[in-house]
C-alpha cells in the first residue's frame, strides 16, 4: 500500500492524541459551560449581538444538471458529466459570444460576472463547488462493521486494534479520486479556457485537507487566486462522537500544511467534540449558515472552493434551497448561489443543538460480504479483510 509524506506525518500524532484525550471524561464537568453551552448558542443563532439584518440565500436553478429533479444522484460523476453543467444559451451571449468561439464555461463565468454587475444593492451571486473528501479509513470501516454497528459502538473507538480512524486519514482509494478530480480540473483549464477558482476553504479534518492538496496542487493557479485555503472549523462534519470527527491540534495541521491559514480564533485544541453528545440536523444547517455568513460577507471573491464532508454539504445545499443530491466520496457539486441582504433578524432554530447517543457496550459481529476474501473487482475484498483484522 502506497503511502505518502502526508499520511506519515499525520500518523505520527496518533499516539499523542490518544493520551491528550486520556481524561476527557473526567474534565467534561469543568468544561460543560465551554465545550456545550458557548456553542449551543453560537450555533443556534442565539448570540447577544442580535442583528437586524441577516442574508437570505436561494439556489439559482437551470445551470446545472444536478438542479434538475430527474438527475439522479446515485452513481453521478461529476468529470464525466462536465461538473454537471448544462449546455445552454445565456442572454448575455449576443455581447460575448455573438459568433459562436467560446466554450460553456467561459460563457457562463461571463454570464455569472454580469449578473453581479448588475445586480441591485445588497444582492450577489456566487458559483460554490462543494467538493466531499475522497474515501477515508472511516469510510472503509463503516462498508465493513455496517452502519448500526458503526454507529453503536466502532465510531465511538479510535480504531480496531489495527486500522485507526480518529480524524480519518484518506486511504490510497481516497487519494486517487482526489488526484482524478485534479485531472478534471486541468482539462477545465487547458480544454475549455476557464480560470480555476478563485478562493479556497477546507474543513479542519485532516481527509479533507489532504483532499484540497490533492485536487488543486500543482494546477496552473494564478498570482491573482493561488491555491492557499483557509481553513474553517464550521466547514466541519458532525460534531460528537464519531472520532473520525474529532479533529487534530492546529499544531498537527499546521505541520502538515504551514502555508495554509487559520480563520481567526481556531482554537488550538478541538473545542466542540464530546465522546457522547452528537449534534442534531438542524444544528448543522444553522452552522452551514453561519460559515456561508462569513464567507458571502468577507469574500469579494465570485468562484469559491469548498472540501468539506457529506453531512456539511448536505446541510448547505438544504438552507440554500437545493434539491437533496447526496455526494458519494471524492465527488462535487457546484451550485450557483443568490444572497441578498434583507431586514429583519433571523428566527433562532428553536431545535435542540445536542442529543444524547446510546452506544453499545460490546462490538457487534461485522459485515463481511467478503469473508472468504474473495475480490470485489477492485482489490477491495482482501483489502477490507486486512483492515479489519486484529
Amino acid at each position: 500500500m502506497a503511502v505518502t509524506t502526508h499520511q506519515i506525518r499525520a500518523q505520527d500524532h496518533r499516539q499523542q492524541r490518544r493520551t491528550a484525550f486520556c481524561g476527557i471524561n473526567t474534565l467534561i464537568p469543568i468544561l460543560f459551560v465551554i465545550t456545550i453551552i458557548a456553542p449551543f448558542l453560537f450555533m443556534m443563532g442565539q448570540s447577544p449581538d442580535s442583528k437586524t439584518t441577516h442574508l437570505q440565500y436561494s439556489t439559482v436553478t437551470g445551470y446545472f444538471e444536478q438542479d434538475e429533479p430527474d438527475t439522479d444522484p446515485r452513481g453521478y460523476d461529476f468529470a464525466s458529466h462536465n461538473l454537471g453543467l448544462i449546455e445552454r444559451k445565456y442572454y448575455t451571449d449576443a455581447v460575448f459570444d455573438p459568433h459562436h468561439e467560446k466554450s460553456q464555461w467561459q460563457r457562463f463565468y461571463f454570464h455569472v460576472d454580469e449578473l453581479n454587475a448588475h445586480a441591485a444593492p445588497g444582492v450577489q451571486f456566487k458559483v460554490l463547488y462543494l467538493g466531499r473528501h475522497g474515501e477515508g479509513f472511516h469510510n472503509v470501516a463503516e462498508a465493513l462493521y455496517g452502519t448500526k454497528a458503526w454507529d453503536c459502538y466502532w465510531a465511538a473507538q479510535d480504531g480496531n486494534g489495527n486500522l485507526t480512524w480518529s480524524d480519518a486519514l484518506l486511504t490510497p482509494k481516497g487519494i486517487s479520486q482526489a488526484q482524478y478530480a485534479n485531472a478534471f480540473w486541468r482539462t477545465l483549464v487547458t480544454d475549455h479556457g476557464i480560470p480555476l477558482p478563485q478562493t479556497y476553504y477546507s474543513s479542519p479534518l485532516l481527509r479533507c485537507l489532504a483532499t484540497a492538496y490533492y485536487t488543486f496542487s500543482g494546477l496552473p493557479h494564478t498570482p491573482e487566486s493561488p491555491f492557499i485555503p483557509t481553513i474553517k472549523e464550521l466547514l466541519r462534519e458532525s460534531i460528537g462522537v464519531h472520532t473520525c470527527d474529532r479533529r487534530s491540534s492546529k499544531s498537527t495541521i499546521h505541520e502538515l500544511y504551514p502555508e495554509w491559514p487559520f480563520e481567526e480564533g481556531f482554537a488550538e485544541n478541538d473545542p466542540l467534540w464530546v465522546p457522547d453528545l452528537q449534534e442534531t440536523n438542524a444544528a448543522m444547517v444553522v452552522r452551514a449558515r453561519s460559515a456561508m455568513d462569513d464567507i458571502f460577507s468577507a469574500d469579494g471573491k465570485t468562484h469559491i472552493s469548498i472540501s468539506s464532508h457529506s453531512g456539511m454539504i448536505a446541510s448547505l445545499l438544504e438552507f440554500l434551497g437545493h434539491r437533496k443530491f447526496r455526494l458519494e466520496t471524492g465527488q462535487a457539486i457546484p451550485v450557483l448561489v443568490k444572497a441578498e441582504m434583507v431586514n429583519g433578524e433571523l428566527p433562532p432554530s428553536g431545535e435542540t443543538p445536542w442529543k444524547k447517543i446510546d452506544l453499545c457496550t460490546e462490538p457487534p459481529a461485522p459485515l463481511l460480504p467478503n469473508r472468504e476474501g474473495e475480490d470485489d473487482g477492485d482489490g477491495r475484498g482482501r483489502f477490507m479483510l486486512d483492515v479489519i483484522a486484529h
